[in-house]
């Protein structure tokens, strides 16, 4: 099973390849477009764009008139969509503060080992 359903059902097979995306919208058309990390020479396009149509909703204004007005939202296919984009570039940057984390870490400990070495050669010296 998927980490990411939505996407595997739009058609987005390897979703650790997407680089980034945008959101923008046209006319009553949600439109996601995201853009890959493609190695060179790759037949697969570079970035796709999905289209979302927005759901029309009806919400009273007035409850004593019952006077009613037309509203257009995100559809809830988009809405997921976007989460689990969202879910997928939190969980990338998290490794990203794991992996400079990681890099600092390893830097103290070069740092330390090579003061202790220095240390012990005096020790050595005055022998």
């Amino acid at each position: 099973m998927s980490d990411y359903p939505k996407l595997t059902e739009m058609g987005i097979k390897h979703p650790e390849q997407i680089e980034k995306f945008a959101i923008y919208t046209v006319g009553r058309t949600d439109i996601l477009h995201i853009t890959y990390d493609r190695k060179k020479g790759s037949l697969l396009p570079v970035s796709r764009r999905y289209k979302f149509p927005q759901i029309k909703k009806s919400v009273m204004v007035d409850s004593g008139t019952r006077q009613t007005e037309t509203m257009f939202e995100s559809s809830p296919a988009f809405r997921e969509a976007l989460h689990e984009l969202e879910v997928l570039k939190a969980a990338r940057d998290k490794g990203l503060d794991l992996a400079a984390m990681i890099r600092e870490e390893l830097k103290h400990l070069e740092e330390d080992i090579a003061l202790r070495t220095q240390y012990i050669q005096t020790l050595v010296d005055k022998l």
